[in-house]
């Protein structure tokens, strides 16, 4: 039996895609270890699925002045230290990396020890945890063309990012139950991430009116978000958060509209999703965000509306045209080298690993 240890953490997203992995990798008989920190959100999320999980010591590299940057080299280096303990008895045949700063002491103890290593980019340009493990790696993955010219040359292959299987078992009749929709009407799907996007869910909900004209609205609008006056509209539901009924939401929606964090959009595209991205401005955030919608946009895949531009009256006309123009956008999403990811990465882990 072969064994392999994925690694990354300190948000779902450096989570999600190894979970995504999972099924495959036990249906192709490897043993899965799991390395993360001590009390990192994957900690849970791991542990759950029956997974192994080892934590160790993690530091974060930051780019601005916190007292903790006095500290934080130690405990990435008694990281590296337990990581390497750790491999030396796991003997695995390969590393998969998602990144975070505690895939930094995993990936660099494996270099020692001479493990191959794969590493998962999921953003335009490599973050700094990654760009530490780069020279490490075997190969690199990688979701948008434009990040090749970013790593090394010779290790990126660009496959998308891994999407959970269940995401394509979703029941649209299940869903029109628990919302309470008609199969009459067309769906609209509003995601603003875990946390929520208060310019978003303000935006949908000053043109709710006019958006029920044409669709039902299904508005997923994150943790303490929910407007009680908005509670009995005929034809749009809002929820804070979604976990176990999130594909049938998929199965149900006509179109979408997404911040354009890279986990989330390739999930719009693996499930063919028609989708309108606003990413998170650059003022709250390094900008990824605007890089992943372009590249898309660039794509054909989705039509893109910077925060900046959010009026009611742009946010409407967008929706309308992707709307109609619906189609077009499914039919570049059907010709992308970017799906299927889980099979063109746990490929490469069986080449890899031999």
């Amino acid at each position: 039996m072969k064994r392999i240890v994925l690694t990354g953490g300190g948000t779902a997203g450096h989570v999600t895609p190894n979970i995504a992995l999972l099924p495959r990798l036990r249906e192709l008989g490897y043993d899965v270890q799991y390395i993360g920190s001590y009390d990192g959100i994957e900690k849970k999320l791991i542990e759950e699925l029956g997974v192994p999980y080892h934590g160790i010591a993690s530091g974060k590299l930051r780019r601005y002045f916190d007292w903790k940057n006095f500290s934080d080299p130690f405990r990435v280096m008694k990281g590296f230290f337990q990581s390497k303990k750790l491999l030396k008895q796991l003997k695995p045949d390969i590393i998969f990396s998602k990144g975070g700063f505690v895939s930094v002491p995993v990936v660099q103890a494996a270099k020692q020890l001479h493990i191959p290593v794969i590493i998962h980019e999921s953003d335009m340009t490599p973050g700094l945890a990654n760009k530490l493990a780069l020279p490490a790696a075997t190969k690199v993955c990688c979701n948008f063309p434009e990040t090749v010219p970013y790593l090394p040359a010779g290790k990126a292959v660009v496959t998308g990012s891994p999407i959970r299987a269940e995401l394509h078992s979703g029941n649209k009749l299940a869903a029109l139950k628990f919302c309470g929709f008609t199969a009459e009407k067309p769906v609209l799907l509003i995601i603003g991430g875990s946390l929520g996007s208060v310019a978003v869910n303000q935006a949908i909900r000053g043109i709710l009116p006019e958006l029920l004209k044409t669709f039902q609205v299904v508005h997923l609008c994150g943790k303490g978000n929910l407007d009680a006056a908005l509670s009995n509209t005929p034809g749009y539901v809002q929820y804070e958060y979604i976990k176990q009924e999130l594909a049938d939401l998929f199965a149900l929606a006509d179109i979408v509209v997404s911040r354009a964090g890279a986990n989330a959009i390739c999930e719009l595209l693996e499930l063919r999703k028609p989708n309108l991205l606003i990413p998170l401005s650059a003022a709250a955030s390094r900008g990824d965000q605007i890089l992943n919608a372009k590249s898309f946009q660039k794509q054909g895949f989705s039509e893109v509306l910077q925060e900046e531009e959010l009026t009611p009256e742009v946010l409407l006309s967008s929706i309308l045209s992707l709307y109609e123009n619906r189609q077009k956008y499914i039919s570049a999403m059907e010709h992308s080298a970017a799906s299927n990811a889980v099979t063109t990465i746990t490929d490469m882990i069986q080449e890899i690993a031999g």
